[in-house]
């Protein structure tokens, strides 16, 4: 076997485990979602997964700050935590951005 075939059965085999691992993921979090009140399976399913979104958010700036802080760049780590707060405002509540600029907007256009 050469290389170039074993390369490209681990890439199949990689495919193939990452697709299973969502699968069983879906399985385990579909009962959490189809579970709360019947008909409002959708509206259940998209706020788990915003819940589980902004978990995996905040790990993820939890350790680029580690990254900024070993490093001693706490300006940057500054710069960056506030463009985080700013991203996870406009992804995680996006009501409330659409309301902010609409109220800044008619104070502005008057």
């Amino acid at each position: 076997m050469s290389g170039r075939d074993l390369s490209a059965r681990l890439r199949l085999l990689e495919i193939a485990v990452a697709v299973v691992v969502g699968v069983v993921l879906m399985l385990l979090v579909a009962p959490e979602a189809l579970g709360a009140t019947g008909n409002d399976i959708g509206q259940n399913f998209g706020d788990l997964l915003r819940q589980y979104a902004g978990q995996i958010y905040g790990g993820v700036v939890a350790l680029f700050s580690l990254i900024f802080l070993v490093n001693r760049r706490y300006s940057e780590l500054g710069m960056f935590l506030l463009a985080a707060i700013v991203v996870a405002w406009m992804v995680f509540s996006p009501d409330s951005v659409a309301r902010a600029g609409r109220s800044i907007g008619s104070r502005l256009f008057r």
